[in-house]
């Protein structure tokens, strides 16, 4: 990428929200990348919202709130500080604070809290758990099968055949999840997997067909869906390389109608919220389907328990709607109509060298002067300016009238960031054009 002049690192998201302020609220959002980043962002938009935190935050975060140091997963002193500052509202991103707890804490303490306990983010920390609820409620989804030992899970794969599958138990960041296309690749994965303390693996049949994701605002039974969204997981262009925590994403997504969106909610969507309160782990929060348009219809790929990054950074640019009132109205059980603009947001992860295996931290990064939103994902500031700190760098997105000048636009704004640790894709969206 050729370098720009030193710029300002603003986020430019306009957002025309029409909620009614009902009162004060302190709010606080937990977690330190681009989704959380685009969550700051849409809160601090409510007029409900009159202070903001952001723990721990990034840089491009601190522009919209107060950073408060302090660790996400730190379940202890972040409910600390949730009850001292008498905050009003806790939204969590990341799936690591939920697994460890964060929003049965906070709720304990009396904090009104958007995120899953412990025991309903299994959807997420379990992919066993999320299978074997799947097909108790006929939720449709690839067939399976989940291994404790690595000769059991050779044996199978052996047996099956490629392409599959491999897919390592609990939280892996996006990651560790591989799609064998030969059978040398996934013994490798297997081992890979087991060679790691408590490994376990659930093994699936290899589906075909356009993925998409659909993220809802659940609480128990009442599930409201958001716009649509296409990740791209796979690091190089033309999808392919190792799967990564996402290279970009745009929305909404053309090719799943309102019939096929229907369909999503009556057959996955709705069942899987239901499902939870049966087994009494009921669901609050962000519910994420990531979903397979299949010659044999709706398949699930997987569920998780927040809002996905980078779909976070272009569905919620383009609501219209006050995201505090939608927020507060599915917790008080009301149904919600949300109001969206019809563009379509599209963005670009600026990922660092050697990502997904390893990332390229401290180099230096140069922003021009950009249109387009800058979310951040993994940067420091320094006294020498904004650096590099994590795999997934910054997100760049635009809002244009169709995809195609959206596509264009994002990449032209792409091309003013100078870093020479960094790199793209620069097929983002293609799959979903005319």
């Amino acid at each position: 990428m050729r370098k720009g002049p030193v710029g300002k690192v603003t986020n430019h998201v306009t957002m025309n929200h029409i909620g009614r302020k009902e009162a004060d609220m302190k709010i606080l959002v937990i977690g330190r990348g681009g989704r959380e980043h685009a969550l700051a962002a849409a809160l601090a938009a409510s007029e409900q919202c009159t202070q903001l935190f952001c723990a721990p935050g990034n840089p491009g975060m601190a522009r919209l709130g107060t950073i408060v140091p302090v660790g996400d997963s730190d379940v202890e002193a972040m409910t600390a500080f949730a009850v001292q500052e008498g905050i009003g509202l806790a939204v969590i991103g990341p799936e690591s604070a939920l697994a460890a707890g964060m929003a049965d804490a906070l709720t304990e303490a009396g904090i009104r809290v958007f995120g899953p306990t412990q025991a309903a983010a299994q959807v997420e920390s379990s992919k066993d758990f999320a299978k074997r609820i799947m097909e108790k409620y006929h939720i449709p989804t690839a067939a399976y099968r989940t291994f404790d030992t690595v000769e059991a899970a050779r044996a199978w794969v052996k047996e099956q055949g490629a392409p599959i599958v491999i897919k390592e138990d609990g939280l892996k960041a996006g990651k560790g999840v591989t799609v064998a296309m030969d059978l040398d690749t996934a013994l490798e994965a297997l081992d890979a997997a087991f060679a790691q303390e408590g490994g376990r693996v659930v093994i699936e049949e290899y589906l075909e067909g356009f993925e998409y994701s659909l993220i809802a605002l659940v609480h128990e039974g009442l599930v409201v869906p958001l716009e649509t969204a296409q990740d791209h997981k796979r690091v190089g262009d033309g999808d392919t390389g190792p799967n990564t925590g996402g290279m970009g994403s745009y929305s909404p997504v053309r090719r799943i109608t309102p019939e096929i969106l229907e369909e999503t909610m009556k057959t996955v969507m709705e069942p899987m919220a239901q499902a939870l309160v049966q087994e009494g782990v009921p669901f609050t929060g962000f519910l994420y389907g990531g979903l397979m348009l299949t010659k044999d219809g709706i398949k699930v790929i997987e569920f998780n328990a927040r809002f996905g990054d980078p779909e976070a950074e272009v569905i919620l640019p383009r609501l219209k709607s006050d995201f505090v009132d939608a927020i507060l109205s599915v917790m008080d059980g009301q149904p919600v109509q949300l109001q969206w603009t019809p563009k379509t947001c599209h963005g670009v992860v600026l990922a660092s060298e050697g990502y997904p295996a390893g990332s390229t931290k401290g180099a230096l990064i140069e922003i021009g002067d950009t249109d387009a939103s800058i979310f951040h994902m993994g940067t420091r500031s320094t006294d020498q300016g904004l650096k590099t700190d994590g795999g997934r760098v910054l997100m760049v997105v635009t809002l244009e009238d169709t995809l195609e000048q959206a596509f264009e636009h994002t990449y032209r704004e792409a091309e003013k960031i100078g870093c020479d640790k960094l790199f793209y894709r620069t097929d983002i969206g293609r799959k979903d054009m005319a």
